[in-house]
């Protein structure tokens, strides 16, 4: 019998691993396993030391690493700390040079710092500020797959994902994207498999296209 493929996924930023409850793929070839968020030690940890410490969640060798937007990020620090067979990402960058403008001006001039984590920390207490069916469609989906509220991590993956020092990309890569990404404009992004009309949360909704792609990937 065919040993089963380890594949350990990686959701997006203060995302959790719910995220991932839509996607199909054959038991008997892989075994999924969902990683969750830690807290930094301080909002000074350096992603390196933090991707260690992600690492320390890993039970299989030479599996494939998984992850959305921010997770991306976080499954290539990962792949530089163990072993292995292939790193995937979805709605995420593949380098620095990828970030849209407006994500570089935020680093350039730190406004980011000024991002209201008591929103995301406290957001039941915010939602009649969503007006109209589709900003409470989102605040529905945030409070569904949004859980890591914590002020420190939410700072610290912020500041990580702006000032991701990374300016080359990995070899062997696969990047899946979306051609009406909001966050990371396809327009930005280099040799991709394009998902048409996925958005950066096509995760939830493309997922059935994307799990055709992840089989058809993981099988060598």
């Amino acid at each position: 019998m065919k040993e089963k493929t380890h594949l350990y996924f990686v959701p997006g930023l203060a995302a959790n691993t719910k995220i991932f409850e839509h996607l199909i793929l054959p038991e008997d070839l892989y075994e999924l396993h969902f990683l969750d968020w830690i807290l930094p030690l301080s909002i000074n940890e350096s992603i390196e030391s933090y991707a260690k410490r992600m690492c320390e969640s890993i039970e299989h060798k030479n599996g494939i690493l998984i992850g959305v937007s921010f997770g991306g990020i976080m499954a290539q620090e990962m792949s530089k700390v163990i072993n292995s067979k292939k790193v995937i990402i979805i709605s995420s960058i593949k380098s620095n040079n990828e970030l849209p403008n407006r994500l570089k001006l935020a680093k350039k001039t730190k406004a980011y710092k000024l991002f209201p984590t008591k929103v995301v920390q406290n957001l039941e207490d915010y939602e009649h500020l969503f007006w109209g069916d589709y900003l409470k469609k989102r605040a529905e989906l945030y409070k569904m797959y949004l859980s890591v509220r914590d002020a420190n991590y939410l700072q610290w993956a912020i500041h990580n994902l702006l000032n991701w020092s990374q300016d080359y990309e990995l070899e062997g890569l696969i990047h899946i994207h979306g051609n009406k990404d909001e966050i990371f404009p396809i327009k930005n992004i280099k040799e991709s498999i394009e998902i048409e009309n996925g958005t950066h949360i096509m995760i939830l909704n493309k997922a059935k296209t994307i799990s055709k792609i992840l089989e058809q990937h993981c099988n060598y």
